[in-house]
């Protein structure tokens, strides 16, 4: 045994215990592999030996889980990462639960009330974009926590402007700081969990929900109280008209009789800024192994494996000469006579700048087309993602009967739902607060949606297929019949029904 320790064999870890490098070489799972493939191959098997542990469901208050001492939150990855699906919906929500007192301060037209949801959802797609890409070069760490810190910062600053344009600007910056937290958050999820419990990312979703209730709740206390007038309207009944539209000396909705939709948004800035907190300063967690290996730091990896393995009570056996051993064989350099920079290789990409990164990750991009199946499926998830957003989204032009509703397609969830239930509510004389009240009463039913959906991922026979054609089939139906429709327990039974089926299809 010493003499193995001496000798420095490969695959052994130093109390010679056997490592995931023995028999390594003749693995045929290896093959044809990468090798960063080969690489993250080996930290997948260190996950699913570790089970889904105390690191997966806490975090511990500290620096590193190194520490076993340090006091324990309940505070899993899961949650932390849940909270960025949730923030995807509180602001989605919140912009159509606003804009119609928005629109009665500031005086635009409706025409321009699309460049609110246009503004954030243009945020979203280069939010999107752009921090997935950085994921994969300053690491998960600070784009999970930055993407958090633009949201809030900006979201806070959403209710302070007096002009629509100010609000503009800023929606599309909260935007591309919520754009951001899905990718990496179901980055960091995928790369934490072991495989055997990677449906716990289709329940990720249940935090979507979850959102949309909370802004509505948030809502419901704020918006309908703070108003212009009585519910907005004045003496006669009518809406009052913003400030800049009516003659002077004219009874107007102004801004300190309408606070209600700013506090909505500066309580939903200060929720993101608690999480940031959370996450940047209260709770740590490890960098990703899998993004460490890709930027060449193999001990930092083996590092965090051996920590998680620690906390979670377990004994981790990959090493760094497991991680050597792979690097020895020259069929798994892949570019040993170019010398060009590649993934997984090793202090190649240590010595790498940011713009040779940058073109790393851009290059990458050409696999989702890299033959006729992957560019097929690329399409189809990329139009399937299209017309998930596109049914979310219920948009209606009012001509005085709901029954000749015409509806617009715009990116986002919902966020015109609700404009449209407070006129349809308004027809049948049903107040605005009992409208937002509906608004809780709906959104709370995509929670079990979202249950379901996660449960016939597993079911044989249904599965994903089956349980995307059913809920979106009857996610449409629910559309037509919302827009024929109009009494006040159709409004909330259908669009109950509505939702339901659009947070199954999401899952």
């Amino acid at each position: 045994m010493e003499d193995n320790k001496e000798a420095g064999i490969p695959g052994l870890s130093p109390d010679c215990k056997p490592t995931q490098s023995d028999g390594m070489i003749n693995d045929l799972e290896m093959d044809g592999l990468t090798l960063y493939e080969k690489k993250a191959l080996l930290v997948n098997r260190e996950l699913n030996s570790h089970g889904m542990g105390k690191y997966q469901w806490y975090l511990v208050m500290g620096d590193d889980i190194s520490r076993p001492g340090s006091l324990i939150i309940f505070r899993s990855i899961f949650f932390l990462c849940g909270m960025g699906y949730m923030v995807d919906l509180l602001y989605a929500q919140a912009f159509g639960l606003v804009e119609p007192a928005m629109k009665q301060e500031l005086g635009f037209s409706t025409p321009q009330s699309g460049d609110l949801f246009a503004s954030f959802n243009a945020g979203l797609c280069a939010g999107a974009f752009v921090w997935g890409v950085l994921v994969d070069i300053i690491g998960r760490q600070y784009a999970f926590n930055f993407t958090f810190l633009i949201s809030s910062v900006f979201g806070l600053c959403l209710g302070a402007p007096s002009n629509y344009d100010g609000i503009l600007v800023l929606t599309a910056f909260v935007g591309f700081g919520v754009g951001g937290n899905i990718p990496i958050d179901t980055t960091i999820t995928l790369e934490f969990i072991p495989q055997n419990r990677r449906f716990l990312l289709a329940l990720l979703s249940v935090f979507q929900p979850i959102g949309v209730v909370l802004s509505s709740g948030i809502a419901y206390g704020f918006v309908p109280k703070y108003a212009c007038g009585t519910g907005g309207l004045g003496a006669d009944g009518e809406l009052l008209g913003a400030c800049s539209k009516v003659a002077a000396g004219q009874p107007c909705c102004d801004k300190a009789s309408n606070m209600g939709w700013r506090y909505l948004l500066f309580t939903i800035g200060a929720i993101c800024l608690f999480i940031f907190f959370m996450r940047f300063v209260v709770f740590r967690f490890q960098e990703s192994p899998k993004y460490l290996l890709y930027r060449g730091k193999d001990e930092e990896a083996v590092q965090v494996l051996h920590n998680i393995a620690k906390f979670n009570g377990r004994q981790s056996t990959i090493t760094l000469e497991a991680f050597a051993a792979l690097t020895d064989e020259q069929s798994s350099v892949g570019s040993a006579e170019t010398g060009e920079v590649i993934l997984g290789a090793g202090t190649k990409q240590l010595k790498s700048s940011f713009s040779e990164r940058a073109k790393i990750e851009l290059a990458r991009y050409k696999l989702l087309f890299a033959n006729s199946a992957i560019a097929r499926l690329t399409i189809l998830v990329w139009i399937t993602y299209m017309f998930d957003y596109w049914g979310f989204s219920i948009a209606g032009t009012h001509t005085g009967r709901w029954d000749s509703v015409a509806c617009r397609l715009i990116l986002w969830t919902g966020s015109l739902l609700p404009q449209i239930l407070l006129d349809k509510n308004h027809e049948i004389n049903v107040s605005t607060a009992e409208t937002y009240r509906n608004y809780v009463i709906i959104y709370v039913c995509g929670i079990p949606g979202v249950l379901l959906g996660a449960l016939m991922y597993g079911i044989p026979l249904v599965g994903r297929q089956w349980g995307m054609v059913v809920s979106s089939a009857l996610m449409g139906t629910s559309l037509f019949l919302f827009s024929a429709i109009n009494t006040q327990a159709s409004n909330v039974g259908i669009n109950i029904m509505e939702y339901f089926f659009q947070s199954m299809f999401n899952a």
